[in-house]
């Protein structure tokens, strides 16, 4: 009895033993090709990681180069308008460089034949090249956006506040062309003399304090 009982536990063991094995040998196998999916995704990711600064750089040329072809053209537009407002030969340039993955611009005006000496914007011609600029820059960002998010309107505060009233009729004569090749609304308020916005202006308008009323418009034109 005591011979056969110790087999009937040793088959039962062995049978244990058997299940075991075959689960774990089950379990090992998942294992396996859990394992080999997962190296598969690790070389996945490091080729993207590889890749990923390569296409950041292809990227950044592709950008830089779109956006400097942009650049000429504004440069030449800004020239344009400083030539005709001041009637001096000057050149605006743009300086580009890349910081921190973005693209920086630096706006430079340049007389011509004396390449070598740099004017700076806020404060050549007293402010005028500013007011300029200024006013050049605001039409060219808004002939870009999309018409059907934007109104096609732009409020110019004082734009002309630094240039000479002699150049008030020319510098309103530029923008009131461009606006019209951009199909774009004006609305330019000024303290300079009314009789300067005559020859571009569609309307004019009068503000003059008052104390009741605080202000009376009156439409001289």
């Amino acid at each position: 009895m005591t011979v056969s009982a110790d087999l009937s536990e040793l088959r039962r063991a062995r049978r244990e033993a058997e299940g075991r094995l075959h689960r774990l040998s089950a379990l090992g196998e998942q294992w396996h090709a859990e394992h080999g999916r997962v190296r598969g995704k690790l070389a996945e990711v490091r080729e993207f990681l590889d890749l990923a600064p390569r296409a950041s750089d292809t990227l950044e040329e592709l950008s830089t180069a779109l956006f400097g072809r942009i650049l000429d053209e504004v440069e030449a537009n800004l020239t344009h308008a400083i030539r005709e407002i001041l009637g001096q030969d000057r050149v605006v340039v743009t300086e580009r460089e890349v910081k921190n993955n973005r693209l920086q611009i630096h706006f430079l005006i340049r007389n011509q034949g004396r390449e070598d000496e740099i004017e700076d914007i806020m404060s050549g011609q007293g402010g005028s090249v500013c007011n300029i600029l200024s006013v050049g820059l605001r039409l060219i960002a808004l002939s870009q956006l999309p018409e059907a998010a934007h109104r096609p309107f732009l409020v110019l505060d004082e734009q002309d506040c630094w240039l000479k009233p002699g150049l008030i009729p020319k510098f309103m004569k530029l923008i009131q062309e461009i606006a019209a090749r951009l199909e774009l609304q004006l609305l330019v308020i000024s303290h300079h003399p009314l009789d300067l916005f005559a020859g571009s202006a569609d309307r004019i308008y009068e503000l003059t304090p008052d104390r009741e009323a605080g202000a009376v418009v009156k439409q001289v034109k």
